[in-house]
């Protein structure tokens, strides 16, 4: 019996909520969808997403130091020209993977450190 349907949020735990906030719209072309203060969390509830996806990420105050893998997978059209637009802002990647029947892909990390992934669509 599957009571689920979908994934809605992700949480990725950020030391810095606005500078997360600023990286993700800013750097990653995100939208904001919720930002409003949450004093249960420590901080505030922040959603941001790819303009219209399904599935977004709420940036929430870590409870430790430790970047986080969070095996988020984004989707891109062009992994070339986004590796190429990230390293351009400055951001931590990787080398950028192309192997024969898999798609283009590469790792990059966030202002905390916390490490995502870039796969072409």
């Amino acid at each position: 019996m599957n009571h689920f349907t979908g994934i809605r949020t992700i949480g990725v735990p950020v030391g810095d909520q606005d500078r997360a906030l600023a990286f993700y719209t800013g750097t990653l072309g995100f939208e904001v969808l919720m930002d409003a203060p949450l004093p249960e969390i420590g901080g505030r509830w922040i959603v941001v997403a790819p303009p219209g996806a399904p599935t977004n990420l709420a940036l929430t105050p870590a409870t430790s130091d430790e970047p986080v893998d969070t095996g988020i997978r984004l989707v891109t059209a062009d992994a070339s020209a986004a590796h190429k637009h990230l390293q351009s802002e400055g951001v931590d990647t990787d080398e950028l993977i192309v192997w024969p029947d898999v798609p283009p892909m590469f790792t990059f990390r966030d202002p905390d450190g916390n490490t995502l992934y870039a796969v072409q669509e």
